[in-house]
């Protein structure tokens, strides 16, 4: 009799041992082996330094890290698919901006900065906020400055009243065509509409921003229009907006000042126009006009079977001085960490610095989708003259709110 029970206990541990194995294959393959982390990237200048950063984390943790390059539109379909089984990386770089329909969909996780929240730029963190929750790890920031042609304008005005005053003096003497030509009606001169107290949202009592309190109708934004509306009357900006036509009018020296951004730097300079950048007018002096901020940084699958290792990389070797440092010297963008933000960099960086250093983070929220198409219809009825700039703006804000529902 104990023989058999002997031969019976054995057969179950055996039989259980089969399971074990089973299962944990099973696991396996649903989840993958944690041999490695995946990060994906969709723009090449940070891949060889993310690479050697992840070898040090190798080093310590014994896992791999591979970073690919991925187009940013797969990258943000993958994630959101990935809550249904799909592959997806266990980290990504955004814009903050494609961050909304991720942490709506459920697929980054919360993180937490703790004490490093002081080493970044404030407009950086909110940014990657959402709701007044955190979803992301700034990495970078980017907006546009006010270039000025120094020949034209040896001292760049402090008010938009300055600069239409120099620009109508420089066209009464044959030297200018327009004071300045919109490379568009609205990302590109956003400091014009902040500067005259104009917000796209309301915010909720937290900070976040309410999509349902939609304030493109409201005095600030009109009157930023209303501005606008006026130099195109008075033929100091074209009436037809034209990116490429924009910046043609500034490196042939025919209109002394552009609001660009630093993707503008290579053909100016292959112009060989003279020009400087700094910080935007202001409504009135003291104040200047701030534009939209750009911010890229990191986020974590929720869908990641590795998503404490993530963290760990990200917090451990990516947010520190020397990693963002490491990153700064790769992409060549101005790094989110404010040491490092306020000490980078040549005449071209600090003047962009100096026109973001309050710079408004672009609304992440998904009803900042129905904005554009809306501004852009207000400002070419404002700028024709067929309707005022309060009436385009009510018709915007309208169009806004049901598209919103």
């Amino acid at each position: 009799m104990k023989g058999i029970v002997k031969i019976f206990c054995a057969c179950i541990i055996v039989i259980s041992i089969i399971f074990t194995v089973a299962c944990t294959k099973k696991e396996e393959v649903a989840t993958g082996p944690a041999e490695k982390l995946t990060v994906w990237v969709y723009d090449e200048g940070r891949i060889a330094t993310l690479t050697d950063i992840g070898k040090k984390f190798e080093a310590q943790y014994g896992i791999a890290v591979e970073v690919s390059l991925v187009d940013l539109g797969q990258l943000r379909n993958q994630f959101l698919l990935a809550t249904g089984g799909a592959d997806c990386a266990d980290i990504g770089i955004i814009p903050h901006d494609n961050l909304g329909s991720l942490v709506v969909n459920g697929a980054v996780i919360e993180v937490s900065l703790g004490s490093k929240a002081s080493s970044y730029l404030e407009p950086a963190i909110t940014g990657f906020n959402y709701n007044g929750r955190l979803y992301g790890v700034p990495l970078s920031v980017e907006n546009i400055g006010f270039f000025y042609n120094p020949d034209l304008i040896p001292t760049p005005p402090e008010t938009w009243d300055e600069a239409v005053a120099m620009s109508t003096a420089l066209k009464r003497d044959g030297k200018i065509d327009f004071m300045f030509a919109c490379p568009d009606a609205t990302y590109n001169v956003y400091p014009v509409y902040d500067s005259f107290g104009g917000e796209i949202f309301g915010k909720n009592a937290d900070g976040s921003l309410n999509g349902r309190d939609v304030k493109l109708a409201d005095a600030g934004f009109v009157a930023g229009m209303e501005f606008l509306a006026a130099q195109v009357k008075a033929g100091l900006i074209p009436e037809n907006i034209d990116w490429d036509a924009a910046h043609v009018l500034f490196e042939s020296g025919r209109a002394p000042f552009c609001p660009t951004g630093p993707w503008a730097l290579d053909r100016f300079r292959t112009s060989g126009i003279n020009y400087k950048v700094t910080k935007f007018p202001g409504a009135v002096k003291g104040k200047p006009g701030n534009p939209f901020l750009g911010v890229q940084g990191m986020i974590i699958s929720s869908a990641s079977p590795r998503r404490l290792l993530a963290q760990s990389f990200v917090m451990e070797y990516i947010a520190t001085e020397s990693g963002m440092r490491d990153l700064y010297n790769a992409d060549g963008r101005p790094s989110a960490w404010k040491s490092i933000f306020e000490t980078s960099g040549g005449p071209d960086d600090l003047g962009f610095n100096a026109a973001g250093v309050a710079a408004v983070p672009m609304p992440s929220i998904p009803e900042m989708g129905y904005v554009w198409d809306a501004w852009v219809a207000a400002a070419a009825l404002s700028f024709s003259g067929e309707r005022t700039a309060a009436e385009a703006l009510r018709n915007a804000k309208a169009q806004v709110e049901s598209q919103s529902q």
